[in-house]
């Protein structure tokens, strides 16, 4: 019970942090909108969207649903410290990876932007 309610509540998290303000027009070959993340090592914006949940294991990178562009992390595509669009929020505030955070996919799609 506890974790699908983690689960809902990381989707919807996730869902406002990519969708609030960022959306950009229809998705690539689909009729869907996607959404934009930011990202501080290069000052652009790369278009995303959110591909499936993934259980606490293996390596994440931190994403920040609150930044000051919308969602933010720290590195993208070509940068060392990106781990492929593997993502987690820290859901309970306690800035450490554990059970009660949320990790998914969602992948950056080039080219990156300067703006939404």
């Amino acid at each position: 019970m506890m974790k699908n309610i983690k689960i809902i509540a990381g989707a919807i998290v996730l869902s406002q942090a990519i969708l609030a303000g960022n959306v950009v027009a229809a998705g690539r070959g689909n009729d869907k909108p996607i959404g934009a993340i930011y990202v501080e090592s290069q000052g652009l914006f790369y278009d995303t969207f959110v591909t499936t949940m993934l259980p606490p294991h293996g390596k994440f990178q931190k994403l920040d649903p609150a930044g000051e562009h919308g969602p933010t992390t720290a590195y993208g595509p070509g940068d060392t410290g990106y781990v492929g669009g593997r993502w987690w929020i820290d859901t309970n505030n306690d800035d450490v990876m554990d059970d009660m955070d949320t990790y998914f996919s969602c992948p950056l799609l080039g080219p990156g932007r300067a703006d939404t």
